[in-house]
């Protein structure tokens, strides 16, 4: 039973040995053939897999970036938010009057002197949150904030010349020295 298939027929003589070397030199050829043609398309496919991870890879790395640039810009932003405030505020020692306000849904309050007061309420002065602290800058500071983040304006009124056309209170005026 150890014979192939080949070698069994040839012994019974239904084939003769030319044919059956001509058979094994067509199956080698064969083999070498599909076997080039294999390895050929199985480096093509890894090739192919190979430039599929590269961009892969690129695109991944080029949203990275992209998302670190986003980070680095909004802090600096912040950062130069920051600087603003710090560099334009004004300075309230000796406040004795006190100033509410509301920040989100709590009621806070500041202490200023009689010019700040005064200027808070016609809209010369702004109030800002700067961390875990309040601020009074000018108003014009207040303004180039408000471009940057909306959401650290307190405080901001507008003078009496800018109230609403369609304001139905606008024939009464609000007492300056008026506390709540």
């Amino acid at each position: 039973m150890g014979n192939s298939l080949q070698e069994q027929l040839l012994k019974v003589g239904l084939v003769d040995e030319h044919k059956l070397k001509q058979s094994r030199s067509s199956k080698r050829k064969q083999v070498k053939q599909d076997g080039g043609a294999r390895r050929a398309k199985l480096e093509n496919e890894a090739r192919q897999a190979a430039e599929r991870q590269r961009l892969e890879k690129l695109e991944r790395d080029r949203e990275l970036n992209r998302q670190r640039q986003e980070e680095a810009a909004l802090r600096a932003a912040e950062n130069e938010v920051r600087q603003l405030i710090h560099a334009h505020r004004v300075v309230r020692e000796r406040g004795d009057l006190a100033f509410n306000f509301s920040d989100g849904t709590t009621l806070k309050r500041i202490y200023v002197n009689q010019e700040q007061h005064a200027q808070l309420v016609a809209g010369g002065l702004a109030i800002v949150r700067q961390d875990t602290f309040y601020e009074v800058v000018p108003a014009a500071i207040a303004e180039r904030i408000l471009a940057r983040d909306p959401g650290l304006i307190l405080v901001h009124n507008k003078g009496a010349d800018e109230t609403h056309p369609d304001d139905p209170y606008a024939e009464y005026q609000v007492p300056d020295d008026l506390m709540w």
